[in-house]
């Protein structure tokens, strides 16, 4: 399983942004990298009417749609903690979380403000 580091700090603090600068820098360097953001609030990816929408209606638990050069998956999973998300990414070298300032994940915390250089 890949190494974690979790960006973590208020809203509008700036962590995308830190997240944005990093990944280039870490993929010139040969890294393969995978993110997980947290959205506390929820999130909705499969749109009503859609087939996908209606396999899950249906009863499926997995769901993925595939196109030339990419994937995309819904999948019912026991819960949101990092230890339940991980093994999803054992093919990348660093995985980078944003949020998940709950978990035991060591973390690096932005603070707006604090400018971001180039």
């Amino acid at each position: 399983m890949p190494p974690v580091i979790s960006i973590v700090g208020k809203s509008e603090s700036g962590k995308t942004t830190l997240i944005e600068k990093l990944i280039p820098e870490l993929k010139r360097r040969g890294y393969r990298i995978g993110i997980v953001k947290h959205a506390h609030h929820g999130f909705d990816m499969d749109r009503k009417g859609k087939d996908s929408y209606r396999h899950r209606q249906a009863g499926a638990d997995t769901v993925m749609i595939a196109s030339p050069g990419q994937i995309a998956m819904i999948k019912d999973v026991p819960g949101e903690s990092l230890d339940d998300l991980i093994p999803f990414f054992k093919d990348m070298d660093l995985l980078i979380t944003e949020g998940f300032k709950r978990d035991n994940a060591p973390k690096i915390e932005r603070h707006s403000g604090s400018p971001i250089h180039n």
